[in-house]
């Protein structure tokens, strides 16, 4: 392309960023610590939310707390002129289902789009889990209040949707809060199935689970901290892909962590306060979180969560031992951060919700040459201004270096060694948002 053009379209580029930039400061600043306090203390108030809770009292159990947040996304919807579709997302359970299911139970979703104008069937999804427990995994009666695991991840998930409803995006959003977490990341796998069914594009998950303590039990206290945690390939990866990895790399670079990285940048630029650490791991050691049937699925799934955790409050009977106080209780939230975190997703899921659909495919050359060169197939959509070269060194977590191509399908990077870098190109829309990085999925020979 005429290199002229392609100054003219970076300079659009730039002049669109300034309205991005714009955009996400106000969403920012319209996150209420307040409203999430009050949600995390009307979820905690339901006394328990295990999932096999009373599901007919209007004042106790997963049944009263499943139906104050449908009334709360209805309430959203309602204040943004029906910009909502809200509703339960149902999956059916028997005790043969797994080890902490001990009676059949109805486990309900309550899920709220907000469809994108060019793309209604491509979504992003924030998630916060409904259901809480104590030490006993099966213990459904006693108080299991859940405070930060998780009201407050459903809490942030309720008011990124009050106040991203007042705006208008290219592609769908799902807030949604999901059920049976404890029990198996039921939740998720029946929204999942129900994704696949419908036909849904995911561009990716943000899973809140625990995004309200400040305070870890190694006696650390940091409010500005949070971890990203992502898996690195897909695990329905073929064989071929596999093989070809040991050749080509890519052993860090899946759609997870590709999405893992578009939070660090996004964060790292428009709350340079906060401090996002990406952990290399589906999860926690040996533990698991809702995004994961999401990337068993094959989408593009990440967990956000609090950098220090405080494992006395956490799955724990209410009570006093030792001198240590135990059990997940309001005392132990600090609603700024959650209120910070909760900021974190939102604008995160704005640029997603207006960036252009990623590449899908994208070809990579130059095998014992001083030139990268790339082909693509170009993304169908009037919104698309062009597209960006992005390239790290290979020990780097982050995309380091980039050079706009502008609106073309092919392009090349002289005097670069393919050898000592990864590489990857974003899509860049006329609004001034991109997509996240797609790693190349094939090689060529010139």
């Amino acid at each position: 392309m005429h290199k002229k053009l392609v100054f003219l379209l970076f300079l659009s580029l730039s002049l669109n960023y300034a309205q991005e930039r714009k955009d996400l400061y106000s969403i920012i600043d319209s996150v209420s610590s307040e409203r999430i306090e009050n949600d995390i203390k009307i979820l905690v108030n339901f006394g328990t939310r295990h999932t096999l809770s009373d599901t007919l009292s209007k004042s106790r159990g997963i049944g009263a707390a499943r139906r104050w947040i449908k009334s709360e996304f209805d309430k959203i919807s309602k204040e943004c002129d029906d910009c909502l579709e809200v509703f339960y997302q149902k999956n059916y359970f028997k005790p043969k289902d797994g080890q902490r299911i001990v009676k059949a139970v109805w486990i309900n979703n309550v899920v709220a789009i907000q469809r994108g104008i060019s793309h209604p069937n491509r979504f992003v999804i924030m998630s916060g889990d409904i259901d809480s427990r104590i030490s006993n995994p099966n213990n459904y009666t006693d108080d299991s209040p859940g405070a930060n695991d998780n009201a407050s991840g459903m809490a942030g998930t309720i008011e990124a949707a009050r106040v991203l409803s007042k705006y208008n995006f290219e592609n769908s959003i799902i807030y949604v809060g999901l059920s049976g977490e404890e029990q198996g990341l039921f939740g998720g796998k029946g929204l999942a199935n129900f994704a696949k069914k419908e036909g849904w594009e995911i561009i990716g998950i943000l899973n809140n689970d625990m995004i309200g303590n400040i305070k870890g039990v190694d006696g650390v206290i940091d409010n500005r901290t949070f971890r990203i945690f992502s898996e690195p390939v897909p695990i329905n990866e073929t064989e071929s892909q596999r093989k070809a990895r040991r050749f080509y790399g890519g052993e860090v670079d899946g759609i997870s962590r590709q999405l893992a990285r578009y939070v660090h940048k996004n964060t790292k630029k428009f709350m340079p306060e906060m401090n996002p650490m990406m952990i290399y791991r589906l999860d926690r050691f040996g533990r698991g979180g809702h995004h994961r049937p999401f990337n068993d699925a094959g989408y593009a799934g990440i967990r956000i969560m609090e950098a220090h955790e405080d494992y006395t409050m956490q799955h724990q009977d209410i009570r006093y031992e030792n001198n240590i106080a135990y059990g997940d209780v309001i005392e132990g939230v600090n609603f700024e951060y959650a209120k910070k975190l909760t900021a974190v997703n939102a604008i995160n899921l704005a640029c997603l919700a207006w960036s252009p659909p990623a590449l899908k495919r994208l070809a990579i050359g130059g095998i014992v040459q001083s030139s990268v060169k790339f082909k693509w197939e170009k993304v169908k959509d009037p919104n698309v201004l062009g597209y960006k070269i992005y390239w790290r060194d290979t020990t780097s977590p982050t995309w380091d270096y980039s050079r706009f191509a502008g609106d073309v399908s092919e392009a090349s990077l002289k005097g670069i060694v393919i050898d000592n870098f990864f590489f990857g190109i974003a899509v860049a829309g006329k609004n001034g948002f991109e997509s996240p990085v797609f790693f190349p999925n094939s090689t060529f020979r010139e």
